[in-house]
């Protein structure tokens, strides 16, 4: 029995030494193999780890970084001084008595606002909005650079909100205009501004990406009296300073300026912004550059009513639609054209008319001004005719 239990005692013995040596022997196999993968990257320089993965390096620069490369040195910060009218109300202003010996204080008060720009030319021309810089006593435009000019108001039109500043330099760098209409929904979009006055900390452009949402977005005048018509809408945040900035699509070309947004309760961006479109934005350059402004004060000599089946069925209308003319002022536009009861107007330059209140929202509307001419669809006599009248200025 004692020499069972000896054996027994051994065996367990030597089991133990062989499982420690085989411990031992898996831990420093792996010690080897830990110590053979960290050697080369801890052979590598730093600055050149990322050669390990170098499709990480390439495509931090793409189509949206090479466009804010492009554009933004172009885009400017504006600081604005107005002088505003301020109206403190009479504590009697609804008792008519003690109004007259206590009327209402109107007081000047100097404030200060801010907006974005972009540079549109080499020579100093800069386009916004014209809320940015309505009523201002002085203009300053910071440049990317750093640079700081008083600017002076080349001209603007309100209707459109849009405004042409002017400063004195050479040899800056501008955005170049793209095709507006070309923008395709869903395609990138990016607003670069100055938003909330960051500009002038460090004289840098701040940048937000979107998508196009929408195109030919029409509001009707708002209570400033402002008509935007063909407006893009993009996702990309827009916020207090943003007006006037650019929105430049991935090739770095202006689409767009951004111009007013959409909020809950006074707050900010909620992705419903708004740009005029660079193909207007381009005929009002020219337009502003070369005479400082729109005249819109033309006149058309027209009097109309809208069609009903009666009037449909006695002039032998296709359809139920348009205005019928019912007088026209002798010398006028309207008579010069040859146009004469009982004409029905069907369209204006290609826009459908449905009734008069159509044919008053495309021409006193839109951006027609003295000098165009318009292109009307005229049923008479039982078939349809084009007419064209020249808008001539008012009085």
């Amino acid at each position: 029995m004692r020499l069972i239990g000896n054996f027994i005692i051994g065996a367990l013995i030597g089991l133990g030494l062989a499982l420690l040596i085989w411990t031992v022997g898996v831990g420093q196999s792996r010690g080897h193999r830990a110590e053979t993968a960290a050697a080369p990257t801890d052979a590598l320089p730093a600055q050149d780890v990322h050669l390990l993965n170098p499709e990480v390096s390439q495509t931090r620069q793409n189509a949206i970084t090479r466009a804010v490369k492009d554009a933004s040195p172009a885009v400017v910060g504006i600081n604005v001084t107005q002088v505003r009218e301020i109206r403190a109300r009479s504590p009697f202003f609804d008792d008519p008595f003690f109004r007259q010996f206590f009327p209402d204080q109107i007081y000047r008060q100097k404030v200060e606002n801010l907006g974005s720009g972009f540079l549109i030319s080499p020579d100093g021309y800069v386009l916004t909005n014209e809320h940015v810089v309505q009523g201002a006593t002085e203009i300053v435009v910071t440049t990317s650079a750093g640079e700081k000019f008083t600017a002076q108001i080349t001209g603007f039109d309100y209707d459109s909100d849009v405004a042409l500043l002017k400063i004195e330099d050479s040899d800056f760098p501008y955005i170049r205009f793209g095709d507006s209409d070309s923008a395709l929904i869903g395609e990138w979009a990016i607003a670069i501004g100055n938003p909330f006055g960051l500009f002038a900390i460090h004289s840098q452009p701040s940048v937000s990406v979107g998508v196009v949402s929408a195109t030919d977005r029409d509001f009707e005048r708002n209570a400033e009296g402002k008509l935007y018509q063909d407006m893009i809408q993009t996702d990309a945040a827009i916020n207090r300073g943003n007006s006037g900035g650019p929105l430049v699509d991935a090739a770095g070309e202006l689409i767009g300026m951004n111009t007013m947004i959409f909020t809950e309760g006074g707050g900010g961006s909620i992705g419903l912004g708004f740009a005029i479109p660079s193909n207007k934005l381009k005929q009002l350059y020219d337009d502003l550059r070369q005479r400082g402004g729109l005249d819109r004060d033309f006149w058309i000599g027209l009097q109309v009513q809208d069609v009903n089946r009666v009037i449909a069925v006695s002039l032998r209308l296709p359809e139920l639609r348009g205005v019928v003319v019912t007088g026209v002022e002798k010398g006028s536009p309207t008579d010069k054209a040859g146009i004469q009861p009982p004409d029905v107007i069907l369209g204006v330059n290609d826009a459908p008319i449905r009734d008069s209140a159509d044919i008053n929202r495309i021409l006193r509307n839109s951006d027609l001004r003295v000098g165009d001419e318009v292109r009307l669809d005229v049923w008479r006599e039982g078939k349809g005719v084009k007419v064209s009248m020249k808008l001539e200025k008012k009085g």
